[in-house]
Parts: structure tokens; sequence; C-alpha cells
């Protein structure tokens, strides 16, 4: 590598807002984030799906005959 054309790669945190701390190395010190694999719904497990206006069973009662006929 060419000295002085990269930029300094070093030991930094990322924060998130829950509290977790992640250490890792980043041309970037101290990341902060919103959301973190600690606290993001689709790893913990508490993912909900929405479906207040029932397009889910819509797509299943218009779908069903395809399914049936082939």
């Amino acid at each position: 590598m060419k000295q002085g054309k990269h930029p300094d790669f070093k030991e930094t945190t990322i924060a998130c807002v829950c509290g977790n701390v992640i250490e890792t190395g980043s041309i970037v010190e101290g990341v902060r984030v919103e959301i973190c694999s600690a606290c993001h719904p689709f790893f913990t497990g508490t993912q909900k799906i929405m479906d207040a206006e029932g397009r889910v069973e819509r797509f299943n009662k218009r779908y069903a005959n395809i399914k049936k006929n082939k």
C-alpha cells in the first residue's frame, strides 16, 4: 500500500440507544446507532405483522383458485 493514501483504520465502538456497545474497527470514531441486533424486533423475535386491512386474507382468497388449478 502507498503511504498517506489510505485512511487510518482504528479500533472504535458502536453505541446503540438501547445501551449495547460493540467493539469493532473503522475509519470513523464513536459511531452511534438507533437500533442494533440486540434490540431490533427481527432479531429479538418480537416482530409483529400488522395487517389492519386484511391484505393477507384478500391475497390468499384471490390466489387460492390458482393454486388449486395447478
